[in-house]
């Protein structure tokens, strides 16, 4: 049963269509991602689905008592406490029912009556059932995999920053547990950490979920379903992102295939009817010419719908249209003029010029520390980047990524070491945030000042292939938004002739197609490029070395292959860490050779420590199964019963105490190749 339908919802404003027959159906645990270029209304359809905007025509139906929980691309997140008690009081009703708990086993103390009893022991076994004795620990497990530590917990609102509001927003949607989420750029504000976090809760989310992302790798990793829309409306594809590319492109080819197919058969059906018309089959070319004129009409009215249908002739005869009888000559010129209607979304025109040939090495650093004065944001083992490689450089925000480009540019000195350029370098840099653009000057002024020879039509004609049209071109930079900078940088490097790019999130503000673009670009470049970008799709097709700064320990760690290749590792290290605890019973018992190396002490201390924790949890695990299993089949005596709660409930706080103190110790532990 569907959660959610829609049937040809339409969106206008005034006599501008944003989109059109949009119809989909969702069901429990699926999880559609909606994809399509900027300003194609996806924000739009999102706000109709959950009711904040409505249609201008088609229907939308919602199950009966449907709990949609939505995320806004800026959540208007209002606190009137700490971020703790916003996450809290979505278990309004859990505490509710733990008050009156407390209520019955006062009462039960003076009152041996078996109503109280009854109730206790009902109320007892809902309160758990709905996770009475665990919420606390999933809110700690949300709010740590969104990113927030401990001590943010009795943050209030004036003490969050925006991305901290949204995660927090967030935090508290994902708590609220609803039939439906709604997510619009849910990774907008976190780290790739938190990112991966989230990609995981939602792989398990037993709901459904509407999601809307530029973020491609995410979508790979959480979508069953993919919602392209376009200007004709919304295609599904079944599966997540790589799937979509795969099939769509097999769908167009199908398409063109389709096209030629009938517009042969439509020029060999012209060119009959102008060798018989004057013939002696004259009747029946006369009758084939008032066919294909109104087929021809038809396809000319509604060509690209019936393109897509696939059945020219069946759309052409349930057209109701004004039809001329066309010449045989006309007939044939207008079929010969037919073409490939293009409804896909307009695309970047990029291209990066590499004329002359750098170095084999590119950068070395030797013993370098990267920071400002009196302070270190990390410090590096020896790198080499040589010719053609890419080296995406990851890290949570803040880390240094950017500062890092700046001192490989020389524009800022290193703390420490040296970096070694190669020669005949050529370097391109797109910044972040876009510095080299001149807030008071148009488009058109920064294309100008890099080719002053070129007319102003060629000009035009240039921005073009990056969507800068009509008086857009004339727009103040200080005037676009973050998209339009974006593409004019991009614009911009295009016309320099590099070998060496350092790039600094290209991808922020574009939408999938021109991300798709980009990164075909960048596949293409016969030079070497430094990376920065939270895009871990682009990464994974792109990088050759993965270097990623570890801000808590103020280090950049390298590893040579792509960003999968990377996670798996890091998983199979995590795993084979855990198989090593689970090993430390046994080897306790073994005689061991004296360890020499304090760092090696340090780490099975740790490892010990954690053993001994794992195994107080499981006894706490086993002791509050059998009170579980005591109140759910209560003794008569209400007095045993209340004792049972209070034991449970203590028995619960010191497992809590002790994952707390389990989790304190694993974030202290180093790796394993350490």
């Amino acid at each position: 049963m569907s959660l959610l339908t829609t049937s040809g919802l339409t969106k206008s404003f005034g006599h501008i269509d944003i989109f059109t027959g949009v119809t989909f159906g969702i069901a429990r645990g699926a999880r559609f991602a909606i994809v399509g270029p900027n300003g194609i209304g996806k924000t739009t359809l999102l706000r109709i689905l959950v009711g904040e905007d409505e249609a201008t025509g088609g229907s939308l139906t919602r199950a009966r008592s449907l709990r949609i929980g939505y995320l806004p691309q800026e959540a208007d997140f209002q606190m009137s406490g700490t971020l703790w008690d916003e996450c809290v009081a979505v278990f309004a009703d859990l505490l509710r029912m733990q008050d009156e708990l407390h209520r019955l086993e006062a009462e039960m103390a003076n009152d041996h009556s078996g109503e109280s009893l009854a109730r206790y022991g009902e109320l007892q076994h809902t309160f758990d059932l709905r996770g009475g004795y665990t919420y606390q620990t999933r809110i700690k497990q949300v709010l740590t995999g969104l990113g927030f530590e401990e001590r943010d917990y009795a943050l209030t609102l004036d003490k969050l920053s925006g991305g901290q509001r949204t995660r927090a927003f967030l935090a508290r949607l994902l708590l609220s547990d609803p039939d439906l989420l709604v997510l619009d750029e849910p990774t907008n504000h976190l780290d790739i950490q938190a990112v991966e976090w989230l990609e995981g809760y939602l792989s398990q989310w037993e709901g459904a979920a509407i999601i809307v992302s530029h973020d491609r790798y995410f979508l790979d990793k959480v979508a069953t379903s993919i919602l392209e829309m376009s200007r004709i409306g919304i295609e599904e594809y079944r599966g997540n992102y790589s799937h979509y590319l795969q099939q769509r492109e097999e769908r167009w080819n199908r398409r063109r295939e389709v096209f030629e197919t009938e517009k042969e058969k439509l020029l060999k059906e012209a060119l009959y009817i102008k060798k018989y018309i004057a013939g002696q089959n004259v009747t029946q070319a006369k009758g084939r010419l008032r066919r294909l004129s109104r087929v021809i009409q038809a396809i000319e009215q509604i060509g690209l719908e019936a393109v897509l249908n696939q059945k020219w002739s069946e759309t052409a005869s349930e057209v109701e249209i004004a039809t001329s009888l066309l010449s045989p000559d006309e007939a044939e010129r207008r079929v010969r003029a037919m073409q490939m209607p293009n409804i896909r979304p307009p695309r970047l025109h990029l291209s990066l010029r590499t004329e002359k040939r750098s170095g084999e090495l590119v950068i070395r650093t030797r013993g370098i520390q990267v920071g400002y004065p009196g302070r270190l944001l990390f410090s590096s083992p020896d790198i080499e980047l040589r010719r053609t490689e890419c080296a995406a450089l990851i890290g949570p925000n803040g880390a240094g990524k950017s500062t890092f480009l700046k001192t490989i540019l020389g524009q800022l000195e290193p703390l420490a070491g040296e970096v070694i350029l190669g020669a005949s370098l050529e370097i391109g840099y797109f910044a972040q945030a876009h510095e080299g653009l001149d807030p008071n000057k148009s488009v058109m002024d920064e294309i100008d000042a890099l080719r002053p020879q070129w007319l102003p039509g060629q000009i035009r004609d240039y921005l073009g292939k990056y969507l800068f049209s009509g008086e857009d071109v004339f727009k103040k930079v200080d005037m676009l938004s973050g998209g339009e900078r974006g593409r004019l940088a991009l614009a911009k490097l295009a016309l320099s002739d590099t070998n060496l790019l350092l790039l600094d999130e290209p991808t922020n503000h574009l939408d999938i197609p021109s991300q798709e673009v980009l990164q075909q670009v960048l596949e293409d470049y016969n030079g070497t490029i430094l990376l920065v970008t939270h895009d871990r799709y682009l990464i994974d097709a792109l990088g050759t070395q993965i270097w990623e700064i570890e801000a808590d320990e103020t280090r950049l760690d390298m590893f040579r292959g792509t960003y999968s290749q990377r996670r798996e590792e890091r998983e199979r290290l995590a795993a084979l860490q855990e198989g090593v605890r689970s090993l430390q019973t046994s080897e306790s018992a073994k005689p061991r050779r004296r360890e020499t190396s304090d760092s090696t002490k340090a780490e099975r201390r740790r490892l010990a420590q954690m053993q001994e924790l794992e195994n107080q949890i499981a006894a706490l695990e086993a002791t509050l199964a059998e009170l579980g299993f005591l109140l759910e089949n209560p003794p008569e005596d209400p007095a045993k019963v209340a004792r049972l709660g209070r034991e449970y409930n203590k028995i619960q706080g010191e497992m809590d105490e002790k994952l707390a103190e389990w989790e304190a110790v694993s974030a202290g532990a180093s790796h394993l190749t350490g």
